[in-house]
């Protein structure tokens, strides 16, 4: 009873979160088993370069450590908001949240290239919160149950996190520097007088992922648009409107 009903709320996970964490977590127990090494799976861009080790521009988003307190804290945060933006901002748009991995993937690849990063998974989540967080402006969270806080200050509570583990917030700060970089070509320049969508999904990752077919005439909410909020307009929401929904962390 206990495996149908995990079972079944697994198959209830969106597709791309679902093979994301699922892959996350394959890697962890590879390790956990030494089936492979971390040492196998690490960015370096000299055996990328060199050695021609292709896999390593993928692996390092995969591994989140071993089974240890910091994983499961990974991990949470990646499954939840990787979910959350799913199944909000990006449901019914399989293809745009696809895009929105391979950006943040590419981009976080190119920054590590110059900076002293071997694993790049944190900082894809973090990218996650912060793009979830900046479209959910008014929901009130709170840390623990400690710290109550608006939602778009979530990333900086977990920067703060991190220096009381102390771990490096670099990673932190590439993460939210490329989820600011996303929602800013996504959801605010194409607002601006003379702005446009520079992030358009390709047709090729629409014709695989977005099976379903468009109806020319529906017209979808401020959220689910591909701009978000048109912030400059009348009737976007104003700091005045109170929050209609509760999250705790």
């Amino acid at each position: 009873m206990a495996y149908h009903t995990l079972r079944q709320e697994y198959m209830l996970m969106p597709p791309v979160t679902r093979a994301y964490t699922t892959v996350c977590l394959l890697t962890s127990i590879a390790v956990q088993l030494d089936v492979v090494s971390p040492f196998q799976l690490y960015f370096n861009p000299l055996l990328i370069t060199q050695k021609f080790e292709i896999w390593r521009l993928l692996t390092p988003f995969f591994f989140f450590g071993t089974f240890s307190f910091n994983f499961l804290f990974n991990m949470i945060f990646t499954y939840r908001y990787c979910r959350m933006l799913e199944e909000g901002s990006f449901r019914g748009r399989t293809a745009d949240f696809v895009y929105m991995f391979i950006f943040g993937c590419i981009t976080t690849v190119i920054c590590a290239w110059f900076v002293n990063l071997l694993f790049l998974g944190h900082s894809l989540t973090t990218m996650f919160v912060y793009i979830w967080a900046r479209r959910n402006p008014y929901v009130r969270m709170n840390f623990f149950g400690l710290l109550p806080f608006r939602a778009p200050y979530l990333p900086w509570v977990l920067v703060a996190f991190s220096v009381l583990l102390g771990n490096s917030v670099l990673v932190d700060i590439l993460g939210i520097a490329i989820g600011h970089l996303y929602f800013f070509l996504e959801d605010v320049f194409p607002n601006q007088p003379g702005g446009r969508r520079l992030l358009a999904t390709p047709r090729i990752l629409k014709l695989l992922f977005d099976t379903h077919i468009e109806d020319p005439l529906y017209n979808p909410t401020p959220d689910e648009r591909p701009g978000g909020f048109d912030w400059g307009a009348a009737g976007a929401p104003g700091a005045a409107e109170q929050p209609r929904e509760n999250e705790n962390q």
